[in-house]
Formats: structure tokens, C-alpha cells, sequence
């Protein structure tokens, strides 16, 4: 059996994409993901990490909990708790996060946005409302 390098596998639910495959189109899972591969188009894990392995290449926008880029990205990142950019990541692109690593020697090309808090969901528009704006819908 085949013991995985990518960090955090105690739950044992993740979905590879081995170095041979290449994937056009949308991907989406509900569990971790981990590529080693080259997908193109839309990466969704569907509020659960995304891990680019060191031989994976990616052309993608990409909406994950956390993203750890260990290969080449180009596309943009929305992640909703962090972004790790290890020491061999390529990236071309822009970056939304709460927290931000990035190792000696990885590259990056793009802007970095990096938020206090996720985006609450709630009111008209996607504005957060307080709770004594929520319980009064006259005043929206």
C-alpha cells in the first residue's frame, strides 16, 4: 500500500490524482485532494484542503478550506482559512486567504489578499448583517 507524503492523512479520506493522469474540465470532491498530476479548468474540495504535489501542474481556479502548493499553479486561489507556498511552488496569480506561508525559494506572481476573517454569509448582496439587522427585514 502506497503511504502518501502530503501531511495531515489521519482521517484517511483524500482523492488522488497520480503524475500519469491529466483532467480538463471541473473537479470536485468532498474530501482532500491531492494532485500529482495536470488538471485544467475548476479545482472545488469542497471546503476541504487541496494539495499540489512536487510533480503537479496546474491551470485552474481554485476554492478550497486550505491549499498547499508544492508544484506549479497558475490560477487564481480562494481559500478560506490558508495558503502554504513550499519551497519548489510555482504561482502565477492571485491569492485570497486568511493566512499565508510562504517558504524560501517558491515563486509567486500574482497578489496576495489576505482577510481577517472569512466572509460572512448572510443579507441581500452577500453583506454580513448583525443579528438586530437580520431580526428586522424592513430595514434591509
Amino acid at each position: 500500500m502506497e503511504t502518501l507524503n502530503a501531511p495531515d492523512t489521519a482521517r484517511g479520506e483524500m482523492t488522488r490524482i497520480g503524475k500519469s493522469v491529466a483532467i480538463k474540465g471541473e473537479v470536485s470532491c468532498g474530501e482532500d485532494l491531492y494532485i500529482d498530476g495536470q488538471v485544467e479548468g475548476t479545482i472545488d474540495p469542497k471546503g476541504n484542503r487541496l494539495i499540489i504535489g512536487p510533480n503537479g501542474s496546474v491551470k485552474a481556479n481554485i476554492n478550497a478550506r486550505a491549499v498547499i502548493v508544492q508544484g506549479k499553479l497558475e490560477g487564481t486561489i480562494h481559500a478560506s482559512d490558508r495558503v502554504d507556498l513550499k519551497q519548489s511552488a510555482t504561482v502565477v496569480g492571485d491569492i485570497t486567504t486568511q493566512r499565508i506561508s510562504i517558504e524560501e525559494g517558491a515563486h509567486l506572481k500574482g497578489s496576495v489578499n489576505v482577510q481577517k476573517e472569512a466572509p460572512k454569509k448572510g443579507g441581500p448582496g452577500g453583506i454580513a448583517l448583525s443579528p438586530s439587522e437580520a431580526a428586522q427585514p424592513e430595514k434591509r
